[in-house]
């Protein structure tokens, strides 16, 4: 028997305002609640993207960024963070820090499901080889920032819409200091 998860239900200036179950908050009325994104870069400054898992509730089986969750009810943003590298692509994290803190998003995807989150968006770095959790993921990929960001601009619809607008309020693939002196 599994454990129901849970999610943090938010008002919309953002304030905690109770839980409820991961499975009734991404539907097609899907309530404002807490969530994240983590874009990883490696030391030769490419950006870790993921294809979702063909059997995703939402958007199923579309490249992302490197990997998204939610905090449970009371975990730390930066443990939740790290716990879902882990699970999601059997890595560790070095130098993770928050680069959007107030990332906010609402979108629909074509089956009619609804992500409607507070999302702040982390970067981190690492080189280890993602062992894919084929749940969640079926397919990583190391790619040069501007070759993403490029394709971003010209196939948006080939993305997850939150990869799209963060790239949008952030520059996130602007290359990296490793890159620029080599």
């Amino acid at each position: 028997m599994s454990e129901t998860e849970y999610v943090v239900l938010l008002d919309d200036l953002g304030r905690e305002i109770g839980t409820a179950p991961k499975s009734s908050v991404h539907g097609t009325d899907t309530a404002l609640h807490l969530a994240f994104s983590c874009h990883v870069y490696n030391t030769r400054g490419e950006i870790l993207v993921t294809r979702r898992a063909l059997d995703k509730t939402a958007w199923p089986g579309v490249w992302t960024n490197s990997f998204c969750g939610h905090p449970k009810p009371a975990e730390p943003l930066l443990d939740a963070v790290n716990r879902r590298a882990e699970f999601e692509l059997g890595i560790s994290l070095n130098d993770v820090e928050l680069a959007l803190p107030l990332f906010r998003y609402r979108a629909t995807d074509a089956s009619g499901i609804v992500e409607h989150e507070i999302c702040p968006v982390y970067t981190a770095r690492t080189d280890a080889v993602p062992q894919l959790n084929p749940r969640e993921v079926v397919e990583a990929r190391w790619v040069d920032p501007e070759d993403l960001s490029a394709s971003l601009r010209s196939t948006p619809w080939a993305f997850s819409p939150w990869l799209v607008l963060q790239a949008q309020q952030l520059d996130l693939f602007a290359p990296t200091p490793q890159r620029r002196a080599s």
